[in-house]
């Protein structure tokens, strides 16, 4: 027990210097760091691909006990929904508003 936690804060602690190592070192050198414009175009991708796998699992398997594609699956009815409300009407607001409406109505509604 004592060995994991260990490790464990040991691991939170590397991540943490690794990332304000990054960040200082862009930070300090400022305009003298020069991406290449493939380079630039690639991390404009880096926020929607992080975001994707965070959600995905999220909404495909939400207790985290395999798949779970079916009507009783709060979390996807409300992403088709959201899907579908961003395709039709292309309002991020509106889309938010639709998808959470739905999500709990379905959560505390039609499974309750």
């Amino acid at each position: 027990m004592t060995g994991d936690i260990l490790t464990n804060t040991i691991m939170i602690l590397g991540m943490a210097a690794v990332t304000v190592f990054v960040k200082a070192a862009l930070f300090v050198l400022g305009d003298r760091v020069v991406f290449p414009p493939l380079l630039k175009q690639a991390l404009g991708f880096v926020p929607v691909t992080v975001l994707t796998a965070i959600i995905v699992p999220m909404i495909l398997s939400p207790h985290g006990e395999g798949l779970e594609l079916n009507w009783r699956n709060p979390q996807l009815v409300g992403a088709i929904v959201a899907i579908l409300v961003c395709v039709a009407t292309g309002r991020q607001l509106l889309t938010i508003v639709a998808a959470l409406a739905t999500f709990f109505v379905w959560q505390l509604g039609v499974l309750a």
